[in-house]
């Protein structure tokens, strides 16, 4: 029963969240639908078994939406991101946190709201590769700490 009420909450905030971004569109009057199986999924070269979908937007340049594969067992050490990220866990258990020792997990259904310039751990639980909606208020960028550090 549990499991089906979390379901039924991610197919609702998905559809939410697609039919914000179809809104923005409407004098095109065409919907925009995707199954899951049916994305173009690109490998991410520099994050070893990442993989993304494009659904909106260009996350190279400026504001976004995409889909999101991340391999179970990834741990993304300190790091932050300029811009504001929304994931909408899908499947499998993401964690995020400040540092490692705070990290909390999050499961299918789960929002996480990134602000820009935070600071912070990341990944997926060993058991199940993730899969999450992520929505970029600008583009996207991955800044190490150990870089930041050097940089300053």
């Amino acid at each position: 029963m549990k499991i089906f009420f979390a379901a039924a909450g991610v197919a609702c905030l998905w559809m939410t969240l697609l039919a914000q971004d179809a809104s923005q569109k409407q004098e095109s009057r065409t919907p925009f639908m995707v199954s899951l199986t049916d994305l173009k999924w690109v490998k991410l070269p520099e994050r070893k078994g990442m993989q993304f979908a494009i659904l909106s937007g260009d996350p190279k340049i400026g504001p976004y939406t995409q889909m999101r594969k991340v391999p179970a067992g990834t741990d993304n050490a300190l790091h932050s991101h300029s811009s504001e990220i929304k994931n909408v866990i899908i499947s499998g258990v993401w964690y995020t946190g400040p540092d490692a020792a705070s990290a909390k997990d999050f499961g299918p259904g789960s929002v996480v709201v990134m602000p820009g310039d935070w600071m912070h751990v990341s990944g997926c639980r060993a058991g199940t590769d993730c899969v999450f909606y992520q929505e970029g208020k600008g583009k996207f960028d991955f800044k190490p700490a150990t870089e930041q550090h050097r940089n300053k």
